[in-house]
């Protein structure tokens, strides 16, 4: 981004999504892209962001995409799309910002973080008016939230990252009075073994009600969502191409799932009272 732009960004215009987690694998980018494109089906303009440019997952998701349309003269929606490396001279903040003031003129941004801990990545966490964390439903994952006793089974303690989005709330806070919702997503979900399932819903519940965040599922663990990737491609993507021919049941699964991730999110609400206007 250019010097020349300044951070004048006013809160929660646009809405800003943020997908964060400190653990790679849970599939932030995939829920990311397929969130933009659900949304610009809707016809919203939505930018992605892209704060994990040197493994650049989304960015490759958004080139496969353009090339997919350049290939086969489908039109399908494009998000308006930004990639930021690690500034030389470490001036995060004021890139982001920069970044963010580029595409103040769409309804929603869609950031996706590295799954690591860095300073872009804490800034992108301060922007957030959703922020949205997946976890793989497994014990693995939920010690990136909270530390658990293995004898009693109980959460002992909030962990590292829990630790990082409180003190990222705060930043949100003082910059501009603005408030994050946080949703933790129980993604990629599969037939797990009974006990399991349960025992993460109840210590997952736990730390809801301790740490402040809100539970949602995600996505199920689906073939289609990796074979999409190649054509940059979303569940949603699906119907509009099949030109009426039928539509295969995991895809049709693929894409209420999506849609039922925007409600919990919030989003369909925010639409009807007034995000829209900024289309």
């Amino acid at each position: 981004m250019t010097s020349q732009m300044t951070a004048s960004r006013q809160p929660a215009v646009p809405r800003v999504i943020v997908f964060g987690n400190e653990k790679g694998g849970t599939g932030k980018s995939t829920l990311a892209m397929h969130l933009a494109v659900a949304l610009l089906n809707r016809g919203l303009k939505v930018a992605t962001i892209d704060l994990d440019a040197r493994q650049g997952t989304i960015s490759r998701y958004v080139a496969n995409r353009r090339l997919f349309a350049e290939r086969t003269g489908h039109a399908v929606p494009m998000p308006e799309h930004l990639a930021l490396h690690m500034s030389p001279h470490q001036i995060i903040e004021s890139d982001l910002a920069n970044a963010l003031d580029h595409v103040a003129h769409c309804a929603v941004v869609v950031i996706d973080t590295p799954g690591h801990d860095s300073a872009l990545s804490q800034a992108g966490h301060a922007y957030a008016d959703v922020l949205v964390t997946p976890i793989n439903d497994s014990l693995i994952d939920l010690d990136i939230l909270a530390h658990v006793d293995p004898h009693k089974q109980t959460i002992l303690r909030p962990s590292h990252y829990a630790e990082r989005v409180w003190k990222a709330k705060q930043a949100r806070a003082k910059r501009d009075g603005g408030s994050m919702d946080w949703v933790v997503v129980r993604n990629r979900l599969g037939q797990l073994e009974a006990r399991n399932k349960k025992l993460m819903e109840r210590l997952v519940g736990d730390l809801a009600k301790r740490i402040g965040f809100r539970v949602a599922d995600g996505i199920h663990e689906r073939v289609i969502y990796r074979e999409l990737f190649l054509d940059g491609l979303t569940a949603e993507d699906l119907a509009m191409l099949s030109q009426g021919r039928e539509v295969a049941m995991s895809h049709v699964a693929a894409r209420q799932e999506i849609r039922n991730l925007m409600r919990a999110l919030g989003l369909p609400e925010a639409l009807q009272t007034g995000l829209a206007s900024t289309i």
